[in-house]
């Protein structure tokens, strides 16, 4: 097989590492996600406030073939940004799987037609589990 043919060829992980199902805790943007407080009014700036819906549909809004879900903003790019206190980003971001690594492997996976991946968004546990199967035995 050559590099061209191999979708892992530019992952430092090979796909044993992804093989099967992981769940990635509290990575979600959820009912708890931290917010911005005004210390002078003792509350949340309208920008900070939303739901796990508005989040839901803002990530299934994002024009792209890959799935996206909704991860927390930062409380400091939320107050810097005005922004919601979510942003979306594809299912396997490195913010959800913990390292770039994992991100690139997933990616790899994604694209390749000798996998496949499937993943569930829990958002009220805000946790992701991603499973991946090689294609000729799912």
């Amino acid at each position: 097989m050559t590099s061209d043919d191999d979708p892992f060829h530019d992952c430092e992980l090979d796909p044993e590492a992804i093989l099967g199902t992981h769940t990635f805790e509290d990575v979600l943007f959820t009912d708890e996600t931290e917010t911005p407080v005004n210390v002078l009014t003792g509350e949340t700036p309208a920008h900070s406030q939303a739901t796990v819906e508005e989040a839901k549909e803002f990530a299934a809004s994002i024009d792209t073939e890959t799935p996206q879900i909704a991860l927390p903003a930062s409380v400091e790019s939320q107050v810097e940004t005005q922004s919601k206190p979510y942003t979306a980003a594809a299912f396997f971001h490195f913010k959800a799987t913990g390292s770039l690594a994992r991100h690139r492997a997933y990616h790899a996976a994604y694209e390749a037609d000798a996998f496949a991946v499937d993943f569930e968004a829990d958002y009220e546990s805000g946790n992701l589990t991603i499973t991946v199967e090689r294609a000729d035995e799912s």
